[in-house]
């Protein structure tokens, strides 16, 4: 592996820390800006690849308005050529509205293994695995209530 290719890989995991970064602050602008126009999204359970950023800036924001104090920690990053994996865990409190549920005010964690595709320095291509289920059952109401 040349150093080309390392410094590559390194420029695309600080602009995939960057990304994750303006998301904590609620700036998806800045966050759209890294993607390319034709950026394409693979979602669990969505059976054709979505594009476009507006995709992005929608499911983005609506984790914003659930859990506006949503926090992401990089708990481990690596790349080879275009392609970068992370392992984040995203925490936060449910003050909002999420997939039908109503607010619970609950402190919330969750990971995600997400792979990030690169073209030049935007994001071209992503693929999430969040843990869905473990949120879910953070946010769910209780038996018997």
């Amino acid at each position: 592996m040349g150093t080309e290719t390392v410094d590559v890989t390194a420029e695309n995991m600080a602009l995939l820390r960057a990304a994750y970064a303006s998301v904590e602050r609620g700036d998806l602008d800045a966050s759209v800006e890294i993607l390319t126009e034709n950026f394409i999204a693979n979602i669990p359970g969505v059976p054709e690849p979505l594009h476009g950023r507006e995709i992005w800036r929608s499911g983005t924001q609506a984790m914003l308005d659930a859990f506006p104090d949503l926090q992401i920690s990089v708990e481990d990053m690596f790349g080879v050529g275009d392609e970068v994996v992370v392992r984040a865990g995203f925490r936060g409190t449910h003050r909002g509205d999420f997939q039908g549920v109503a607010a619970t005010n609950r402190e919330v964690s969750f990971r995600s293994i997400e792979i990030y595709r690169f073209e030049g320095d935007r994001i071209a291509e992503e693929w999430v695995a969040p843990d869905m289920l473990s949120l879910m059952r953070q946010i769910s109401p209780e038996p018997g209530r």
